[in-house]
């Protein structure tokens, strides 16, 4: 992974990971506490849901620019290669759009939120912090599904060059 691409898809995974890891980190901590001590952690619910909504919507524009959506691929075969780099630059397309939709309609229920000043009730974290990954990971699902409209094979053709499967 030596482009831009690459760098970029890895610090995204990244960062989910280590969302990932304080999840656990933190669930682990409240059970064994809990379960040794009887002192639960206060508000392990709501890190969890931040760190939930961190990993699922940061990871997201890596796996636009990694090309490794789940896909079926039923009609690969008869539509030949061109056919389907037709399909993927058609479905990105698409994936431009909606995410876009995702993207407005988040940033009014964001700005709501704000202008409310919404807290979590445990520990009044301010909801807003809850949007950032989310919104973040919107827009960068939209710059990387656009990129690879352009060229929808780059990351299948950088892994059969490093040696991967296609």
């Amino acid at each position: 992974m030596r482009d831009w691409r690459g760098r970029l898809a890895m610090a995204c995974g990244y960062i989910s990971a280590l969302a990932v890891a304080g999840m656990m980190l933190i669930t682990v901590a409240d059970v064994v506490l809990r379960a040794v001590f009887n002192i639960p952690i206060r508000g392990t619910l709501e890190i969890v849901e931040l760190l939930l909504a961190a990993s699922f919507f940061l990871a997201l524009p890596a796996t636009f620019l990694r090309d490794e959506h789940i896909v079926v691929d039923m009609i690969d075969r008869k539509v030949g290669q061109k056919g389907v780099d037709l399909l993927k630059r058609i479905s990105a397309l698409i994936s431009v759009v909606l995410l876009s939709v995702l993207a407005w309609q988040g940033w009014i229920a964001a700005m709501d939120t704000l202008e409310f000043n919404d807290v979590t009730s445990d520990l009044s974290i301010p909801k807003i912090y809850y949007w950032i990954p989310i919104l973040a990971g919107f827009v960068g699902s939209i710059f990387a599904a656009a990129i690879m409209i352009t060229n929808p094979n780059a990351a299948q053709m950088r892994r059969i060059s490093e040696g991967g499967d296609a």
